[in-house]
């Protein structure tokens, strides 16, 4: 049993029930709409939010008991997020499938990173987007939450570089106030990114 699957099997929603603010602002701003794909999404906060604005929404996660605490609180909403139990070092990236793609916090190795980054780059569809927010490396000294291992933290020049050829909307690095459950609290040192596939 991985460390996911035994930190959100607490009934309490350990990064909270609402959304990532970012997120929240950036799908007020572009009207996101149509097929979304939230991946490494946790107990589904953010992918529940989203079925709430009239998305179709599947989240992956690789903790069962984080799917499970989506689908409660979907139904809790009134609403509908298919879940798959997904270990992203073994999908295969289907080609042009999804309107966007959201990931909040989802921290992976490097070379995972980059794997999972190309994956994005391919799967979503011509004029579709990719909505981030995620911690920086230079997050390590800071106490409101994330990864303590550099390896698990984003440098910038990898969404500059991947995403080297798509129109970015948005790019930010530095620091914001989180408040998302009892892990994501106080000053945070972040990367927001926003990218459209050219069409």
């Amino acid at each position: 049993m991985n460390q996911w699957n035994i930190r959100f099997q607490d009934d309490d929603y350990v990064y909270g029930k609402e959304p990532n603010v970012f997120l929240a602002d950036i799908r007020k701003k572009l009207q996101l709409s149509g097929d979304t794909l939230a991946i490494a999404e946790g107990e589904g906060r953010n992918a529940v939010f989203l079925a709430e604005q009239g998305m179709k929404v599947t989240a992956w996660d690789y903790a069962e008991s984080g799917l499970a605490k989506t689908k409660k609180l979907a139904d809790s909403r009134a609403v509908t997020v298919s879940t798959e139990l997904v270990d992203l070092n073994d999908i295969n990236w289907e080609k042009d499938k999804w309107d966007q793609l959201v990931c909040i916090f989802g921290h992976f190795t490097t070379d995972l990173r980059k794997k999972t980054l190309q994956g994005v780059k391919e799967t979503i569809k011509p004029g579709g987007y990719y909505v981030s927010e995620v911690y920086s490396i230079y997050q390590l000294p800071y106490v409101s939450g994330g990864p303590k291992d550099l390896d698990f933290l984003y440098n910038p020049e990898e969404f500059l570089q991947v995403f080297s050829d798509w129109r970015i909307i948005h790019f930010f690095m530095g620091e914001v106030t989180r408040h998302e459950g009892k892990l994501h609290n106080g000053l945070s040192h972040v990367i927001q990114f926003v990218g459209q596939k050219p069409k």
